[in-house]
């Protein structure tokens, strides 16, 4: 508010700035003038209002635009990785010799407290493995299991593990045909059975075939690759939440009428009385488990790394089988089930960047339970390898260079 000439005038804060400019640049004002022009001291403003459109004229993303942008930004998660955490492949190529041992055991118990352990001779294969980022080949010899006369193994294992941050897979597919041994035996009170354990028996066979996937919460910082496939390294510890699920077959085969041969002729001096409930030909059920556990990568030296991982599920399970004793109900091998299964992984590797070796192992565990009938299947790996990464991707190319 300004006063001239006895009268009161209201200007704004815009007019007041352009007066002190005005007057700082030596603009004179007659003293003996009663009114003051200030219209030409006023800055001129212009304001531009943006056009009205129609929101139907206004152009959106296609479905399939949407739809790969999703896409594009759940992949990216796939190599999002804390680099202060995990240090990525600096090579495209990798060579790697590996042996591969293979175990499993198959206990079948009853009510009555018979129980059966049949395990077959663990396989033992060894072979070359190449790789080109992300795909790896190979193939490995079983040197234990191969028969002169058939040229072949009565037995067929398939495994892949496929490892990334945030996802990782497992396949398998395991048949093992006549070469199981009996592992440990229990005939009940009275009745010494050590002296079967060792021998072999060809009355039984089992297939397992499934897949696991599950979810690496913090795979950031995480790095199931630095421990399994040796793809990153990790270079400060971490650890992480896991959830997945799981889809098993199991298939379990037993020749009761060669069991009560094979005791007559290994225990002629004892009569072994077989429980009703294991007369059966054979047993299928079918295993969907949720899971979830941890995992923990612990970096204790430099370049060096051990890895632990359990997973637990509730696993749901729909069985039949097939009798051959008439006396007994069919209604006793339909199960539906919950029952606890597991699987665990556990890891120690040197990796430089250039040069790598180690050892890793998983372990599947599952389980099959009735109040007459139970069976337990324990299958797994493990493996010792050697390799070498070569061929520095472009981008780290430079670090190969002596300065």
């Amino acid at each position: 508010m300004i006063v001239i000439a006895n009268k009161t005038y209201r200007i704004c804060l815009c007019c007041c700035l352009s007066l002190m400019m005005t007057t700082a640049i030596g603009a004179s004002i007659p003293e003996d003038s009663d009114t003051i022009v200030v219209d030409s001291l006023l800055p001129t403003l212009t304001f531009s209002q943006p056009q009205w459109q129609h929101p139907d004229s206004v152009k959106k993303p296609s479905f399939l635009k949407k739809v790969g942008k999703t896409i594009g930004k759940f992949f990216k998660e796939f190599t999002d990785i804390d680099t202060t955490y995990i240090e990525p492949q600096r090579f495209d190529f990798t060579a790697m010799i590996q042996n591969t041992n293979s175990y499993e055991v198959y206990r079948v118990n009853t009510e009555s407290g018979q129980s059966y352990a049949f395990a077959p001779e663990p396989s033992i294969r060894i072979g070359p493995y190449f790789g080109w980022r992300w795909a790896f080949f190979g193939y490995t010899l079983d040197v234990r299991n191969i028969h002169v006369s058939h040229g072949k193994t009565t037995s067929k294992q398939y495994d892949m593990s496929l490892y990334t941050s945030m996802l990782g897979v497992d396949f398998y597919f395991r048949d093992v045909g006549d070469d199981f041994k009996f592992r440990d035996i229990d005939l009940g009170p009275g009745i010494d059975a050590s002296r079967l354990e060792g021998l072999e028996f060809k009355g039984v066979k089992s297939t397992v075939k499934g897949i696991n996937m599950y979810y690496v919460f913090n795979h950031r910082r995480f790095s199931y690759p630095a421990a399994f496939a040796q793809s990153t390294v990790q270079r400060r510890s971490a650890g992480t939440p896991i959830a997945g699920i799981s889809y098993t077959r199991h298939k379990l085969s037993v020749d009761f009428e060669r069991l009560d041969q094979f005791f007559k002729e290994h225990l002629p001096d004892i009569e072994v009385p077989i429980d009703t409930a294991l007369r059966f030909g054979t047993v299928k059920y079918i295993d969907v488990a949720f899971t979830g556990g941890y995992a923990y990568n612990w970096v204790f030296a430099k370049n060096w790394l051990m890895a632990t991982s359990l997973s637990v599920g509730l696993g749901y399970k729909r069985s039949s089988g097939d009798l051959k004793e008439h006396g007994f109900s069919f209604r006793n091998f339909s199960f539906n089930k919950l029952n606890i299964d597991g699987i665990g992984r556990m890891g120690i590797v040197y990796n430089n960047t250039r040069w790598f070796a180690g050892i890793s192992g998983i372990l599947h565990v599952y389980n099959y339970h009735k109040s007459t009938f139970s069976t337990n299947n324990l299958f797994g790996s493990v493996n010792i390898y050697f390799g070498v990464n070569f061929g520095r991707k472009k981008e780290y190319r430079w670090m190969g260079k002596k300065k």
